[in-house]
């Protein structure tokens, strides 16, 4: 609360600038306002208090509830999106500074991955659009396939975007149930569903971003739990996959993070771990290197945005470093919920017991599977806080990290459950009914 609070008011108590709106941290202005659709959003948080939910999710068939977390986070989104009416659903996608506009104008992708770092740096002819230019070209593709599939609209690339972001909860759940802890997703689903995160996630790139890292962690801890064929072939999925969350944003290379707390979690030998995270790591490569042959290569690209994020009177250069470096945490902690530090707060000594016991059996499965997976989700942003790369927008941008943060309500009190799911609704219906963000 001291560090939301500070991120909140320093700005306007000491004046200083910090380039991110009138609601700094967020980027984004104070505008009250509701819509039809905010009945259906109240109408979800005040389900969530009934004292039957959670016998229900112990109860629900497990394909079955898997399914019902898709359907309630898809409506949980667009029940937040339409309080600004149905622009709200993907007009943002069409900005000039996303990814629509661009995807609609490549009409020769070789070329454009051929060119893509030339055209990073601000001075540069025809410089990249702001996403495009501090993206790798992964995150255009989705938008230019959705383009080429007749989908460019952005009427019709929201629904896309909601519907798979929502996908997330069931794919964070996949990972706890093939690591051995089932019972533990389902006590932290409904926390991954129901949370303000769902604001952001409605019409955002960053939330299709956290898609792919999620199920392509919970495709590495599949193979970690298969024998056989079968093993192999998740691990080449789940390489891929995490391959191409680096090829989406450059901030996820530290997704490698998530990934070695995945095959820590595995109950497997250290052999057979490393083994499939060689596999993965091959197949990882092969993206990044496969988009290298074709023009684009990573390790070229990032010192030149590193560059352009610097220079000399572009938006980056302008926020104030020391601000940013607590204003950033109180932004997630809004994107993430209170629940959120409560748990890492309540996680920390088991966690670390956890960690002095690898390799035995002193602790439960649930913690010996999810105390790596918290424990890298915290060093993600540790790093991306400590990288200075991340000045603002991070309510978006490590959205990717948010699912895995919030695995530390695992070990809030049973007593803390309901109350502290409704509390998860309330901040979401004030982030969206007072906060009008730009994203």
């Amino acid at each position: 609360m001291l560090v939301v609070a500070a991120a909140f008011l320093v700005p306007p108590l000491t004046g200083v600038d910090v380039v991110a709106g009138r609601a700094a941290p967020l980027i984004g202005d104070w505008a009250l306002r509701f819509g039809p659709s905010s009945i259906v959003a109240v109408a979800l948080v005040v389900g969530s208090a009934h004292p039957g939910l959670r016998g229900l999710v112990e109860r629900m068939p497990w394909r079955r509830l898997l399914l019902a977390s898709w359907v309630v986070a898809a409506v949980w989104m667009v029940s937040l999106a339409l309080v600004d009416g149905y622009a709200g659903l993907g007009r943002v996608l069409d900005h000039g500074t996303e990814y629509l506009q661009s995807a609609r104008q490549v009409d020769d992708v070789g070329e454009m991955l051929r060119v893509y770092v030339s055209r990073i740096p601000l001075d540069a002819p025809h410089h990249w659009a702001v996403h495009l230019a501090g993206h790798p070209p992964g995150a255009v593709l989705l938008f230019i396939g959705l383009d080429r599939l007749g989908l460019g609209a952005w009427q019709a690339a929201g629904p896309v975007v909601v519907a798979v972001a929502a996908t997330v909860p069931a794919a964070v759940a996949v990972t706890l149930d093939r690591l051995g802890a089932r019972d533990a997703a389902r006590r932290v689903l409904p926390f991954l569903v129901l949370g303000p995160a769902a604001v952001l996630m409605a019409v955002s790139a960053d939330a299709v971003f956290a898609a792919t890292v999620a199920w392509g962690v919970a495709g590495l801890a599949a193979a970690g739990a298969a024998r056989g064929p079968r093993r192999w072939v998740l691990a080449v999925v789940a390489g891929l996959l995490l391959g191409w969350c680096v090829m989406e944003s450059y901030g996820l290379v530290l997704v490698a993070l998530l990934a070695v707390g995945v095959l820590v979690a595995i109950d497997r030998s250290w052999r057979e771990r490393v083994a499939v995270g060689a596999v993965a790591a091959v197949a990882a490569a092969g993206v990044v290197l496969g988009f290298a042959a074709l023009g684009f290569a990573w390790w070229e690209a990032f010192p030149v945005l590193h560059d352009r994020y610097w220079v000399a009177g572009d938006v980056a250069s302008r926020r104030p470093a020391w601000y940013w470096v607590f204003g950033n945490l109180g932004a997630v902690v809004v994107c993430a919920g209170l629940a959120m530090p409560a748990g890492i707060g309540a996680a920390w000594r088991p966690v670390r017991s956890v960690a002095r016991a690898v390799g035995r059996a002193a602790s439960a499965r649930w913690e010996r599977a999810a105390a790596p997976l918290l424990a890298a989700a915290v060093g993600m942003v540790v790093v991306a806080d400590g990288s200075l790369m991340s000045k603002a927008e991070v309510e978006r941008i490590w959205l990717p990290f948010v699912p895995w943060l919030l695995l530390g309500v695992l070990w809030l009190p049973p007593r803390w459950w309901r109350w502290g799911l409704v509390g998860q609704g309330v901040l979401a219906l004030l982030l969206q009914h007072l906060v009008r963000t730009v994203w």
